[in-house]
């Protein structure tokens, strides 16, 4: 089964932020292709796996049932729930931000 996906504003903000860094700040506009395409990719496979990933351990989240994706090739993961077949991608994260205390 193939499952629409929807990347809400927040997730779109986050995404651009890691990419305006990774230009600006670290003057490496090959690395920002590269988190880029993995986005794509990940979005790609989260529309036939979304469905079989586990809930999140953290109670709030598990309880507002959010899943985790971690990008295939770099440190990014995306939070994301599942409504009537819709795969809604709430946020993206780096792996060691605090999220757990910004998605609530």
């Amino acid at each position: 089964m193939a499952y629409k996906v929807v990347v809400t504003k927040d997730a779109e903000e986050s995404l651009e932020n890691f990419i305006k860094y990774l230009i600006d700040e670290k003057k490496n506009i090959q690395a920002a292709e590269n988190v880029l395409n993995d986005y794509d990719a990940t979005i790609e496979s989260l529309k036939h796996v979304a469905g079989s990933l586990k809930l999140c351990d953290n109670p709030k989240l598990h309880q507002l049932e959010y899943r985790r994706i971690n990008f295939l090739n770099h440190r990014y993961f995306m939070l994301y729930r599942i409504v009537n077949q819709v795969v809604f991608v709430d946020n993206i994260f780096h792996e060691l931000q605090d999220y757990e205390n910004k998605i609530y």
